[in-house]
C-alpha cells in the first residue's frame, strides 16, 4: 500500500525556492528531506571526483547539487552531490531538471542519522526509477565506493563495492577509471 506524498510536488518546489541558502531541501519518495551541510572532507571528495572526470572525459561535466526530477511511484526531487552529463545538458533548464542525458549521479555520505535511509536506499531507488545508468555512492562510514548500475524496475542489478585504495572501473556509459587511494586522506 502506497503512502501519499507529504505535499504536492509543486508546493515542494515553491517551498524549496524560498528556503535559505544554508538549507538544501529534497523531495525523496514523497517526503521532505533536509540535506546536511557538507563538511570539508565531503567537499574535497567531490572535487577529487570532479578532477578525475574532467581529465578522463572532458566532454562531460560533473554538476554539483544540480536539482533533478526523479519521478517514479511518486514525484521526487533530488540534489545529488554530483550529476555527470554532457556539457550543456542543463542549459535552459530551471532548478529541477529532467534526468535525460545524466550518465551518473554521485552521493557522498554525511555523518548524520539519515544517511543510511536516504543515500543507501531511497535515493538509490529514485535514481534507478529515473533510469540514470550509474549511481556512485562514496560511503565515508564504511570507506567504500559502491557502483550501482544497470537500472531495472526501481533498483540497480549490479552493485559491486570497493574499498578505498582500489582501482574502480565505472561502467559504460561513464567509462572512467578511478584510482581511489586519495580517498584515504579524507577518512577520519
Amino acid at each position: 500500500m502506497s503512502v501519499p506524498p507529504q505535499m504536492p510536488v509543486e508546493d515542494f518546489e515553491e517551498f524549496a525556492g524560498v528556503a535559505p541558502e544554508t538549507v538544501t531541501l529534497e523531495f525523496i519518495d514523497g517526503k521532505l528531506e533536509v540535506k546536511p551541510v557538507p563538511d570539508g572532507d565531503h567537499g574535497e571528495i567531490v572535487m577529487w571526483l570532479l578532477r578525475q572526470c574532467m581529465q578522463q572525459r572532458p566532454e562531460l561535466g560533473l554538476y554539483p547539487e544540480q536539482g533533478l526530477v526523479i519521478a517514479g511511484d511518486r514525484a521526487g526531487r533530488a540534489k545529488p552531490d554530483g550529476a555527470l552529463a554532457p556539457i550543456g545538458t542543463f542549459a535552459g533548464q530551471g532548478e529541477w531538471a529532467a534526468p535525460d542525458g545524466v550518465l551518473m549521479v554521485v552521493e557522498v555520505t554525511s555523518y548524520d542519522r539519515d544517511t543510511d535511509r536516504r543515500d543507501r536506499h531511497e535515493k538509490r531507488h529514485g535514481y534507478a526509477r529515473a533510469g540514470i545508468p550509474v549511481y556512485l555512492l562514496i560511503d565515508r562510514d564504511n570507506g567504500t565506493l559502491t557502483v550501482f548500475s544497470d537500472p531495472h524496475e526501481g533498483d540497480y542489478r549490479q552493485t559491486p563495492t570497493h574499498a578505498y585504495g582500489a582501482t574502480v572501473q565505472l561502467p559504460a556509459p561513464v567509462a572512467i577509471t578511478l584510482n581511489t587511494e586519495k580517498l584515504k586522506d579524507y577518512a577520519h
